[in-house]
């Protein structure tokens, strides 16, 4: 590197320590807090040492890999088998435990927005794109009040 100016904080076992952070879930901000350096300077050290890029890269894959099988996993909907255990008459006895989680329509909706987002954003109307106006619901909305009063 430049032997002018002030000498670098940066040491071989950053890459390594950077990657275990990242798969935690550190960002840049956290990593300049654990290496005790300005986020200009982790941005310098992403830029400079392919080493420590790389190996930011790879933490925050292997962390972003498990938590997309996780929301997959809760988007469809799995069973959780186990055991419980219960006395009777004096004796502890051991079942099966079985749970069925269903399907979770929120990470359905976060998955395919994220994955298939042409597809799948909400896009607000415009009042021209819409069929009624807010008067005509609130018009509608007291007609419906008046009718159940009269029943």
């Amino acid at each position: 590197m430049n032997p002018r100016g002030r000498p670098t904080l940066y040491r071989p076992d950053y890459p390594d320590l950077a990657r275990r952070l990242c798969v935690l879930g550190g960002t840049n901000e956290e990593l300049a807090t654990f290496f005790e350096v300005s986020r200009s300077t982790i941005d310098e050290w992403l830029r400079v040492h392919p080493e420590f890029a790389e190996a930011v890269r790879k933490g925050r894959d292997m962390i972003d890999m498990v938590v997309a099988d996780k929301l997959l996993t809760r988007a469809l909907g799995y069973t959780q088998e186990g055991k419980k255990y219960v006395l009777h008459r004096g004796e502890e006895k051991e079942l099966r435990h079985v749970v069925h989680h269903p399907p979770d329509v929120r990470a359905c909706i976060f998955w395919l927005r994220n994955r298939r987002r042409k597809h799948w954003l909400e896009r607000a109307q415009t009042p021209d794109a819409s069929e009624l106006t807010f008067a005509e619901l609130e018009e509608a909305s007291e007609r419906a009040r008046l009718m159940h009063e009269q029943r």
